[in-house]
């Protein structure tokens, strides 16, 4: 088991960030937490630690860095015992890389850009979340989580969809994740939130409301 001298850098309202932050808790590492601003000056300790990205979130594990979420999640899988976010099955943890992947390179990008598309680009962008959405659906079919019983790999990576999304839509009045629509993906994202490791490690929903509203307000 790795010794328990780890710090994370984040940001309170990023879901990467907050992805590293749910597995540190569901294995019950005590970890130091350093905000920094995702868009204003980097601080020296993130710049030296990420100096290819310069991003959030990093992991500072006995003073060695690793960023990047999804290997962040899997570097804390391997280094501390008790609570398994990534399968044991090889073809099993195969699986839960290949949708991880997927949320991040087509599920996450399609749903922010149909949410805040301009007019003339708000068919385009929302076909191709719709059909993202419905990729999902089918995988979370039969399934408490998609991790099975118990959340894991693929449902931290699937904050955004679970969490953060449905404060956007409330923000901007639209809606493409609903019952009606998708009704296993969003009985899957009121278990997820309704967890308690999940609901203490999610933004306060006001705060994130607010910041979501002033960013429609000033037309980014």
């Amino acid at each position: 088991m790795g010794e328990q001298n780890v710090k994370v850098l984040g940001n309170w309202g990023s879901p990467f960030s907050r992805r590293v932050e749910m597995a540190l808790k569901l294995k019950g590492i005590p970890y130091d937490y350093q905000e920094e601003e995702p868009y204003g000056n980097k601080s020296p300790e993130l710049l030296k630690s990420n100096p290819v990205y310069k991003k959030i979130p990093v992991l500072i594990h006995n003073g060695k860095p690793i960023a990047e979420s999804q290997v962040i999640l899997e570097y804390i899988d391997q280094v501390w015992d008790g609570y398994s976010i990534l399968p044991t099955d090889p073809y099993q943890r195969s699986l839960a890389r290949f949708w991880a992947k997927f949320i991040d390179d087509k599920a996450m990008p399609s749903l922010w850009n149909a949410m805040w598309a301009k007019e003339d680009e708000q068919e385009k962008t929302l076909k191709e979340a719709k059909e993202n959405l419905e990729m999902l659906e089918k995988e979370i079919e039969g399934k408490k989580f998609f991790g099975g019983e118990n959340i894991g790999f693929v449902d931290i990576v699937a904050n955004f969809i679970g969490f953060w999304l449905g404060t956007i839509q409330q923000v901007l009045g639209k809606e493409i994740l609903t019952k009606e629509t998708y009704p296993h993906l969003s009985n899957w994202a009121e278990e997820y939130v309704n967890c308690d490791i999940i609901k203490q490690n999610v933004p306060p929903k006001e705060r994130l409301f607010t910041l979501f509203k002033l960013r429609h307000e000033a037309g980014f």
